[in-house]
């Protein structure tokens, strides 16, 4: 089938985010101006570069205590951090029980009984137990095309490991199994990896 999103796709469900696929989660934790701390996860979340070090996730929905958008971008607003924890399969069930529209001010770490730790280079709380989190400076919030559509930009100036998932020196996804979205309500984990060489290298 072709179709053009602005003439619809005649699906019973918009195939949009089952196309792109699997996507990492960034779980995102916030603090804004009165130290009320928030955690939602965004699948539409990346890294960007590498030197320095940079990331982006994208909200896409609003909430109607907030102005135009939610709670996350909104304490970026006020304070320019934020925190990217990565989520491992275990801890499925509690990151949905933060995906909510829960009302601003209420603390998800609390609501889902997630233990709490303070990072060290932002004023911000993160997942104690996640398997990675990247401490950011937000160096762009870009409206897009779209209602409620904003892109946030960060440069990592902190990185936290969690001991166990390093194996010989390397970061191993498999001693975590990174949970990744997939479209419509569905979810994958990583369980196998492989290797390959780029040609001349």
């Amino acid at each position: 089938m072709f179709y053009r999103p602005c003439d619809g796709h005649n699906l019973p469900h918009n195939p949009f985010n089952a196309i792109i696929t699997p996507r990492p989660i960034g779980w995102i934790s916030t603090r804004n101006m009165n130290g009320n701390d928030n955690l939602a996860p965004y699948s539409f979340f990346n890294g960007i570069a590498y030197v320095p070090p940079q990331v982006m996730f994208a909200s896409t929905g609003t909430k109607d205590d907030q102005d135009g958008t939610k709670d996350s971008v909104a304490n970026i607003r006020e304070t320019g951090e934020f925190c990217v924890n990565i989520v491992e399969h275990s801890m499925k069930d509690v990151m949905n029980q933060t995906s909510g529209l829960w009302d601003a001010g209420t603390d998800e770490f609390n609501l889902a009984k997630i233990e709490k730790a303070n990072c060290k280079e932002i004023d911000c709380a993160r997942v104690a137990t996640a398997p990675a989190s990247l401490e950011c400076k937000t160096t762009q919030i870009v409206k897009i095309e779209g209602r409620s559509n904003y892109v946030v930009f960060g440069e990592v100036v902190g990185v936290y490991i969690r001991d166990d998932c390093i194996v010989d020196g390397i970061f191993d996804v498999l001693r975590y199994h990174p949970l990744t979205r997939l479209g419509y309500r569905d979810y994958s984990v990583i369980r196998e990896k492989f290797s390959l060489t780029r040609p001349n290298e």
